[in-house]
């Protein structure tokens, strides 16, 4: 819609320049020709145009009085007698001069653009700029509005070659709008370079007026420097982005990219304030907060940022979810409420994996027949799903472990010498095992003197 604006604009500058130079309409020569002279004189002031020093033939009174009707009656919205009355005018277009039949065109284009029919409008721009004896202002106009239809029909080359001619004739500073016309074409072009000199051109010329760059200008800048594999560049383009704009995939852009150029402490302060200001809402930004918060030693912040995720819905409780949960309770020392996710994620995945954890935290925490029992279903469970690789291998030996300590700490001497027979016959576990065996022995030993002196 902006630029479709735009082009509107340009052909109404165009239109209110006829209009409010009606005299020449009906003048004779000799006013076309003092025009002519003073447009020459206003050329050679300012840079030469090559076309600056031809005459332009008048349009004559019965010519714009047709074309202004049909410019009406497309205003009024009837289009198509509008049409109709420029086909009245085509009719005698052997009879029209140069100016006149361009000026003609301009109005099919500009009705063919209000009718989205984009291919014939730029046929009819195309009509325009083909006549030779017309205003070098008719030209550069038709030229930048035939750039903005090429990019809107992705006809990136035709742009650039219609701006490339259009900046030859254009004897003005570019602002920054028109500079970025030409990034825009590069950039889709592929010309990564080009598209951010133009670019750079176009934000210092509005921040020299201490003016803000706007906001597309700077996200293309922000796509060039990705597309031209600098980092660093992108990063301080999202710095502004965020300074000037304070949008929630700003800041979240903004930590990614810290963290991709190895800072990683500014990743997290910056994730954090996102958080605190209600920014982190999507799942994936969510688990990277808690991931983050788990790397720079917050292992309850971790778990907290999870744990009222998964309450609100905000992520589902899946195994994967609750399982990152566990560990961050576990890795906070809040075992308790590790334990109970632990629980919770065992009996969606009956494969041991999770009941093996669930054993070893139950023995940190001493609580032996829970160790027990969970050790043995985690065997169990290996069994049935015949489940062999390394590391449930080094998990099946640590159960053994884990039942024959928790089974010495309930005087169950013989099941704790049974499980570390067993734990010996693997290598990760068979001088622990061994050890521990000797030591249950002798413990055992001393037990059954203790009951015999007692009895």
């Amino acid at each position: 819609m902006k630029n479709k604006n735009a082009l509107l604009l340009t052909t109404l500058i165009t239109l209110l320049v006829i209009i409010t130079s009606s005299k020449v309409f009906a003048s004779t020569e000799k006013t076309a020709t003092n025009t002519d002279k003073k447009n020459v004189a206003t050329a050679q002031a300012d840079k030469k145009s090559y076309r600056a020093s031809k005459k332009v033939p008048a349009m004559r009174n019965r010519v714009y009085s047709q074309l202004a009707r049909a410019q009406q009656l497309a205003d009024e919205g009837d289009k198509i007698e509008g049409f109709e009355v420029l086909g009245e005018v085509e009719e005698r277009l052997n009879s029209l001069n140069s100016y006149e039949r361009a000026m003609l065109f301009n109005f099919y284009g500009f009705m063919y653009y209000g009718n989205d029919d984009l291919a014939l409008a730029v046929d009819s721009f195309n009509k325009v700029i083909a006549e030779s004896a017309i205003p070098d202002s008719l030209i550069i106009s038709t030229l930048y509005s035939l750039a903005q239809l090429s990019m809107q029909q992705q006809d990136f080359k035709s742009a650039l070659d219609y701006l490339t001619q259009w900046r030859n004739l254009n004897d003005k500073t570019l602002t920054g709008n028109q500079e970025m016309l030409f990034a825009q074409v590069y950039f889709q072009d592929k010309d990564f370079e080009n598209s951010l000199t133009h670019i750079e051109i176009a934000v210092s010329l509005v921040e020299a007026e201490n003016k803000l760059p706007k906001e597309n200008w700077l996200t293309l800048q922000r796509a060039t420097y990705y597309e031209l594999q600098q980092p660093k560049q992108v990063t301080k383009v999202i710095e502004k982005l965020v300074r000037l704009y304070d949008k929630p995939q700003y800041w979240l852009q903004l930590s990614s990219m810290y963290g991709e150029i190895g800072e990683e402490d500014k990743q997290m302060a910056v994730m954090e304030a996102a958080y605190q200001a209600g920014y982190v809402t999507k799942a994936t930004d969510i688990i990277t907060l808690s991931q983050l918060y788990l790397f720079h030693g917050a292992p309850y912040k971790s778990a907290a940022v999870l744990d009222d995720a998964i309450d609100q819905g905000s992520i589902f409780a899946d195994e994967d979810n609750l399982s990152m949960l566990a560990r961050a309770y576990l890795a906070a020392k809040e075992d308790d409420k590790a334990i109970k996710v632990l629980i919770r994620v065992s009996d969606m995945n009956p494969s041991g994996k999770h009941d093996a954890l669930l054993a070893q935290t139950y023995l940190n925490n001493e609580q032996w027949l829970a160790a027990i029992n969970a050790a043995k279903l985690t065997l169990a469970r290996y069994a049935e799903h015949k489940q062999s690789n390394m590391k449930n291998l080094k998990n099946t030996a640590n159960m053994h472990l884990i039942i024959g300590m928790a089974s010495f700490n309930v005087k169950s001497f013989e099941r704790s010498l049974a499980a570390f027979a067993k734990a010996s016959q693997f290598v990760s576990t068979k001088k622990t095992a061994l050890q521990w065996g000797k030591y249950v022995e002798r413990e055992q030993a001393q037990y059954k003197v203790q009951l015999a002196m007692l009895n």
